[in-house]
């Protein structure tokens, strides 16, 4: 049996481009002891698929890539970038 090492989400909850997003998806699936082969199966997508998610190569669709973070238990939030400054401080719990 393989050992999954977690890997920690983010520290940025700043969402900038699909390498940023393979990151915390990969984090999810290892802070649930998932492998990539578990995960992929329990999820319905190929286990390259999910690799290709997690490196952050923007060939996968969006569909895909949304469904898969959900699968794995991981909110994704949109804001307008005027309040991002803010949404960051409160998603970090700082209240200055």
């Amino acid at each position: 049996m393989k050992r999954v090492v977690k890997v920690p989400f983010p520290s940025d909850p700043l969402i900038a481009d699909s390498k940023m997003l393979g990151a915390a998806i990969r984090a999810g699936r290892t802070e649930q002891g998932l492998t990539i082969e578990e995960a992929a199966m329990t999820i319905g997508v190929a286990k390259q698929t999910l690799s290709d998610i997690e490196a952050g190569k923007p060939s996968v669709s969006l569909g895909l890539v949304l469904k898969v973070a959900g699968e794995l238990g991981i909110s994704l939030f949109i804001a307008p970038a005027r309040d991002r400054d803010r949404i960051q401080r409160l998603i970090r719990g700082v209240t200055k």
